[in-house]
């Protein structure tokens, strides 16, 4: 079962989604928000597998919410503007839908947040091999885990730091698709532009991390779920 939050300010609007969620068996729907802020409210008290998030809402509009998540769930925008189709595919967001919306056309656009649910589980369950592999430079290069000391986010790409090398990797990634690269447990998002890897870590002070002689940011925003980690390794 994939958990789900509708989010759109115009009440007829959540009543057509809940009403097309009801009609696909494996989504339950956890919660329906008017705005922005009821939606940050059940994304932090509820697991939540996937948003319905329209765009255009008074306040804190989607494209906003969605940028300030430093755990993004699976997306599918519903809007009536095509206009932010391009910024969807900057967020990873898994589908773009233009109201007025058929079911047969929403049908599609959870099926495919199925088969990516689905993949993701299986990657979970598997064992991990210790490496992964980023695009680099017009080709695949295979980064060993225990070699990461720190990653930066720089809009759509990544630098990924490295042991032995003063020399980062550059690779077209964000933040949240090279997160779900990485073993569980073994990495924290300590800023919106930095991740680190725990094992890493020489020294925590009340707003950054040392790894070495860098120093990393820490943000209010990440301290809590950082500190979580600490106490459990």
């Amino acid at each position: 079962m994939i958990r789900c939050i509708a989010v759109d300010d115009e009440t007829p609007a959540l009543d057509i989604l809940e009403d097309n969620i009801s009609r696909v068996p494996f989504l339950q729907l956890v919660r329906k928000c008017k705005n922005a802020y009821q939606a940050m409210e059940a994304l932090q008290q509820e697991h939540i597998d996937l948003l319905f998030l329209d765009i255009e809402m008074p306040g804190v509009s989607g494209l906003r919410l969605l940028k300030e998540l430093a755990e993004k769930p699976m997306v599918i925008f519903i809007t009536a503007y095509r206009k932010y189709a391009a910024d969807g595919y900057d967020l990873d967001v898994l589908d773009y839908l233009v109201k007025p919306v058929s079911f047969e056309r929403f049908q599609r656009a959870a099926n495919k947040a199925l088969e990516y649910h689905e993949l993701r589980q299986k990657e979970k369950a598997s064992p991990f091999p210790g490496y992964i592999f980023v695009q680099s430079e017009y080709k695949l290069t295979k980064v060993f885990v225990h070699e990461i000391l720190y990653i930066e986010g720089l809009g759509n790409y990544i630098k990924l730091y490295l042991t032995g090398t003063s020399r980062p990797i550059l690779s077209k990634l964000s933040m949240k698709a090279i997160g779900e690269k990485l073993p569980a447990g073994k990495y924290s998002r300590v800023h919106k532009s930095f991740i680190v890897m725990m094992d890493k870590i020489s020294s925590v002070h009340n707003d950054s991390i040392m790894i070495g002689e860098t120093e990393i940011p820490l943000s209010r925003f990440y301290r809590d779920e950082f500190f979580k980690l600490i106490h459990n390794a």
